[in-house]
């Protein structure tokens, strides 16, 4: 399952930015994974943080062979030390086996999230342990499907505008007034600007970078 979107976002963020639409253009559509199981999302979202990408589904590929389905139940079922032999920190299993046990007590309602405004979402997923703002923002767009998220937080979108833009810097002042010219479509330029720092129009160089 990829994350949706069309032409009426490509062309709104046309309409509102052509250097972006040009971009849009040169790129195509991109197709990005997303995972609509709520807990398993959140999960896997801790076990990725400041970890490469093979080794995150390295070792998500070992939580889900050594816990079978990655639930609640599984999950406090299951020993710290048993989580932490699938190449996961202790302080990374305590987050989780904390996550769950409060799922499992109802005492975190997962399925909420789904009803609630943005703010309210980041604000309940980064109450939790090992949860930070740009955690739930990444589970907003790769979980909820939320069409109107930009991170400031994110490196590598910071990056991608200042490709696109050629900035040398990428203040809050600044990245705030290209968030609100890309919304209520944050999160499909979001997808291009990862693109854009991934190299994927190769002209492109980042002007913090150049001497």
């Amino acid at each position: 399952m990829y994350f949706e979107y069309g032409d009426r976002e490509t062309e709104y963020l046309t309409r509102k930015d052509k250097r972006l639409g040009e971009a849009i253009d040169a790129i195509g559509h991109i197709e990005r994974e997303v995972d609509g199981d709520l807990f398993s999302s959140v999960v896997h979202t801790i076990v990725g943080q400041q970890i490469s990408s093979a080794a995150h589904k390295t070792v998500r590929t070992r939580l889900t062979n050594k816990l079978g389905a990655i639930s609640a139940e599984t999950v406090c079922a299951a020993s710290r030390e048993e989580i932490q032999t699938c190449g996961i920190t202790f302080k990374k299993a305590d987050c989780i086996k904390d996550f769950a046990a409060k799922v499992q007590s109802g005492a975190f309602d997962v399925d909420e999230l789904r009803s609630l405004p943005d703010a309210d979402v980041i604000s309940k997923l980064s109450a939790l342990r090992g949860v930070g703002v740009w955690t739930a923002e990444m589970l907003m767009i790769f979980c909820l499907q939320r069409p109107d998220v930009m991170s400031f937080g994110d490196l590598a979108i910071q990056r991608g505008l200042r490709m696109l833009y050629r900035h040398r810097k990428i203040d809050r002042k600044l990245f705030d007034k290209y968030a609100r010219r890309y919304s209520p479509c944050g999160t499909v330029a979001s997808l291009y600007l990862w693109a854009i720092a991934g190299g994927a129009i190769p002209e492109m160089r980042d002007p913090a970078l150049m001497k």
